[in-house]
């Protein structure tokens, strides 16, 4: 009977990615480690995002309305969409947040 070691089922290349990544963590700061993949950071980096995009709706708006055959409607349409999407989903997020904080306030300990 052959009997055949146990894998876990993932690629090679990406099993080695996992270790080598498992193995930089370890080795890290602790301080480090805990600020890369902090909720803070990754908060952070959204709003930052949000705020580019905002930035890129406003840049081709002012750009359609000093130059309107220089730049496109649709184009400009869409980057609206887009800048308001990401604001309403930052928003909801904020909110849920404060909905999350005010309930923990309110727990009885």
């Amino acid at each position: 009977m052959d009997i055949k070691a146990v894998t876990s089922g993932l690629p090679t290349p990406l099993l080695d990615a996992l270790r080598k990544n498992a193995a930089a963590q370890r080795a890290a700061p602790p301080v480090q480690a805990a600020q890369a993949g902090s909720f803070t950071g990754a908060l952070d980096k959204a709003l930052k995002a949000v705020s580019a995009t905002q930035d890129e709706s406003t840049r081709m708006a002012q750009a359609f309305q000093m130059d309107p055959a220089g730049t496109s409607l649709e184009q400009t349409m869409v980057s609206t969409q887009k800048s308001q999407i990401a604001f309403q989903s930052a928003l909801h997020v904020r909110n849920r947040l404060v909905s999350a904080y005010s309930d923990i306030m309110n727990m009885q300990v």
